[in-house]
């Protein structure tokens, strides 16, 4: 491969979730030795809430390596996440990006993370493991409903793979009831039941480990997956939503402060504002409703702009996307005001923000949701290109 194909390929990003002592560690080393065995290169960013990431420094020298201390990837260091991804994927262009989170960490926040990071750099989210410790799962499940437990319940319910993990300490109707309680949080996503965190990477990144099964797109949620509207789920408390999460009970704010604010004022004649109190119920050209085979199997969409676009078109856009892309953001650039916007939606609002980038930042939008038609979506996304 060459440098500039190198530099130019999309890096796919798993991430790995589970609580404390469920097999997490295990799993990714057992992941990055195998990448090895491929002839791949591997990066890691590993995230604890204390100071010191015991974990880490089993990882060795194998793999080139992040840490974020002291908080939770998706509370107190989640700005840091997305600074982890550029660093590790500029200097040493790794071919695959693993991110092991503290049991804290809410899925959808991460997800978050890795979309800032892609304008930046050529990333895009692959894969969720969800690492499960099969007697601890019973366990609390029998003590009773709890914070963690609740938690536990979320990363399940928003993973593309489960990992049902320390089977042999199961007898064979525990078994049974674990499985069972897998598939009723997360109807869809397959079940592999290890011991010692034995699972197979191409089943683990749902095909060949070493790309994106798109080329644009991660592949996160099996086919047929539904969850509740995501209208709905600001505060759910064990929906796979945009809030943080039980274990961290707050919101938060997505805000650039390095960059000047706007109101969108466009050198044409646009002369609606984009203060957003106005409502987004208007009636959509296009009917979402049709079956399709990437429908409803979906969570994450990146695509990369290969120019500028049409700012009008950009926004009808984003006015008529389907209530469950309940998140997107990226960096466009407007060929009709020859200006670079950050812009962010969510709950079917939109900002932007005009932007000088002083360093190289990519012209991307990242979508993230289920249950919408992936293929539509990219269709309409190289239409505006084409019609610039």
């Amino acid at each position: 491969m060459s440098a500039n194909q190198h530099h130019d390929k999309i890096i796919p990003v798993d991430l790995l979730t589970g609580f404390l002592g469920s097999g997490k560690t295990t799993l990714l080393l057992r992941m990055l030795e195998e990448y090895r065995e491929r002839g791949l290169q591997p990066a890691v960013i590993m995230n604890e809430l204390g100071e010191a990431n015991l974990d880490g420094e089993m990882i060795g020298d194998g793999a080139p390596m992040a840490e974020l201390l002291g908080g939770c990837a998706c509370c107190t260091v989640r700005g840091d996440l997305g600074l982890a991804i550029k660093s590790l994927a500029e200097q040493y262009r790794p071919d695959v990006l693993i991110i092991e989170a503290t049991g804290a960490a809410n899925p959808l926040e991460l997800m978050d993370g890795v979309a800032d990071s892609s304008m930046y750099v050529r990333t895009a989210l692959r894969s969720v493991i969800a690492v499960a410790d099969g007697p601890e799962l019973l366990r609390r499940r029998r003590a009773g409903q709890s914070r963690t437990f609740r938690l536990m319940r979320e990363q399940i319910h928003c993973a593309s793979r489960l990992v049902l993990n320390k089977t042999d300490r199961l007898d064979p109707e525990e078994l049974v009831e674990a499985q069972q309680l897998l598939r009723e949080w997360n109807p869809h996503a397959p079940i592999v039941a290890t011991v010692r965190a034995m699972a197979d990477l191409a089943w683990l990144t749902g095909g060949d480990p070493a790309v994106l099964p798109g080329e644009d797109t991660a592949v996160l949620r099996p086919e047929g997956t539904s969850l509740a509207n995501a209208q709905h789920r600001r505060d759910a408390p064990d929906g796979c939503g945009p809030s943080c999460g039980p274990a961290c009970g707050h919101l938060h704010e997505d805000k650039l402060h390095t960059h000047e604010s706007h109101d969108h004022e466009h050198e044409h004649n646009h002369e609606h504002e984009h203060n957003h109190e106005h409502e987004h119920n208007h009636e959509h050209e296009h009917d979402h409703e049709h079956a399709h085979e990437s429908h409803a199997h979906v969570s994450a969409l990146t695509h990369y702009f290969r120019g500028a676009v049409d700012s009008h078109a950009f926004e009808a856009l984003l006015r008529s996307l389907p209530p469950d892309v309940y998140r997107a953001k990226g960096i466009v650039e407007f060929r009709d005001t020859n200006s670079r916007f950050l812009f962010q939606y969510a709950f079917r609002e939109t900002d932007f923000m005009r932007i000088t980038p002083q360093g190289t930042v990519h012209n991307v939008a990242v979508f993230i949701g289920e249950g919408f038609d992936r293929e539509a979506l990219r269709a309409r996304l190289h239409s505006l290109e084409s019609h610039s």
